[in-house]
């Protein structure tokens, strides 16, 4: 029998959700968009429907009142919303304090998750070695708000630690672009590069679906990377 599910949002990737939903096991049980949900206040245990989990993809402005607001209906929630992180801390403590589920990302391709590692490995192995700059690039659509975007952030904080410095990041916003992050480390006389290119939003979709049905039972605030572990805590 299909599980229930709740999307918050009703952008290009809430649409690409409800679109790939009936596909890996879920009903949609509601969906509700800016109208209906301002500031959270649409969100509550009744209008969720008996959702296991729901699944946010709104603006960063509007994320951590939905985040709250389905703590306090205590339903599982799946953040996809990036350039909220500020409230991080604040909001982890509160879904600890209640026992509640939350399981955020810059990005769900698992791709990515493999990437950052890639990117982290790589500093490390540079970590002693002279010559060597590193730059990161992301592209994405024009209609993207946050700049550097939130998997060049990751990127970003996987990288420069294990060099033992900032790493500059240039953000292009342009088209219709899924998204793609590149990482250049490059020397007088070599240059690696390592990129990771989403052909097709549908990938971070799947990904979100794959964490929801992770996050059913679970109790913590997790990212990707609990499930590429294998954490079943």
């Amino acid at each position: 029998m299909p599980r229930q599910l709740a999307i918050i949002g009703s952008g290009k990737m809430g649409k690409a959700v409800a679109a790939l939903a009936p596909e890996m096991g879920w009903d949609v049980a509601v969906a509700l968009d800016a109208r209906s949900n301002a500031r959270g206040a649409g969100i509550t245990r009744d209008t969720l429907g008996g959702a296991e989990v729901a699944i946010e993809f709104t603006e960063p402005a509007a994320a951590p009142a939905n985040i709250r607001a389905c703590l306090a209906a205590g339903c599982p929630v799946v953040v996809g919303t990036t350039g909220w992180y500020a409230e991080l801390p604040a909001i982890r403590a509160e879904v600890e304090r209640a026992g509640g589920s939350l399981l955020w990302a810059p990005n769900f391709a698992i791709g990515v998750s493999v990437f950052a590692e890639l990117v982290r490995y790589a500093g490390t192995l540079l970590a002693n070695v002279e010559g060597f700059d590193a730059h990161i690039t992301e592209t994405h659509h024009a209609a993207k708000k946050d700049a550097p975007s939130g998997t060049a952030s990751l990127l970003r904080d996987n990288i420069g630690p294990a060099l033992g410095r900032d790493v500059p990041v240039t953000s292009i916003r342009t088209g219709s672009v899924p998204g793609t992050h590149e990482v250049v480390l490059d020397a007088p006389f070599e240059q690696i590069v390592l990129r990771h290119e989403a052909r097709d939003r549908r990938v971070f979709a799947a990904g979100a679906l794959t964490a929801a049905k992770w996050l059913v039972g679970k109790r913590g605030v997790f990212t990707m990377s609990d499930i590429l572990a294998g954490d079943e805590s």
